[in-house]
């Protein structure tokens, strides 16, 4: 990171209320946390199922608006911007990877992959397509290239979901439960790669995640509890 450079992502008093079912203001998921990751570091983001992790995430990659507060990317503001500038922050700047890997099951491996380069155009340029040889390669599916998803275990497509996610060259990548459907082998293997990216790459990198051992592998460990985020305590 540039010395003095701001953070690559900072949330400035971010809140998220849903509506009630009489209409009203729910009680509020997220209560006005501020927060600022660096370029190239590693957060994971733990906390009790239905404590707001997935929401907390999906503001931060601009899939939802919070209600309140403000959001930057790279000192860029994503509270101002209208749908259509967000879609393109989301295209060029952000990765995604979900529990459940979103795959579509007509394409071969490499052909998911190569989906978020279709964003701004119609074909694959071939030096793209290169690129996505290589990040199956990386993550060790050179031979299921041409395999389709229902023929890959759950952990391969998992794989190939953080390639389908790296091909754009994203500054940042969001992970929501990624290793939540995985046998104990296959998280292990998903979160060696989570690290070696980050650490290899310099790709900053937001874990939402239940799995305490792979939280603790990442430089920065937060609790969401009651709306807010603290860092979690040695002996949790």
């Amino acid at each position: 990171m540039t010395p003095n450079a701001p953070p690559l992502v900072d949330l400035e008093t971010v809140t998220k209320r849903f509506v009630s079912p009489d209409g009203g203001d729910g009680p509020a998921v997220l209560g006005g946390i501020s927060l600022a990751v660096c370029e190239g570091e590693a957060l994971a983001v733990v906390g009790p199922s239905g404590s707001g992790k997935s929401t907390l995430l999906n503001i931060i990659g601009t899939l939802d608006r919070p209600t309140s507060g403000r959001i930057r990317l790279a000192g860029d503001d994503l509270s101002t911007m209208d749908d259509e500038a967000l879609a393109a922050i989301r295209a060029r700047r952000i990765g995604f990877v979900f529990q459940l890997h979103h795959l579509l099951p007509q394409c071969t491996a490499l052909e998911n992959v190569l989906v978020p380069a279709l964003a701004d155009q119609a074909t694959v340029r071939p030096e793209v397509a290169d690129r996505g040889r290589g990040l199956l390669e990386r993550v060790g599916l050179a031979d299921r290239m041409t395999y389709r998803p229902g023929h890959l275990s759950g952990g391969e497509r998992q794989r190939v979901a953080v390639a389908r996610a790296l091909i754009n060259r994203p500054a940042l990548l969001l992970a929501d439960e990624p290793t939540g459907s995985l046998d104990r082998a296959a998280s292990d293997a998903l979160a060696d790669l989570l690290v070696e990216l980050n650490r290899a790459d310099g790709v900053t990198l937001i874990v939402v995640t239940h799995a305490l051992g792979l939280a603790r592998r990442l430089g920065r460990v937060l609790e969401l509890r009651d709306g807010m985020l603290t860092p979690l305590e040695p002996d949790a």
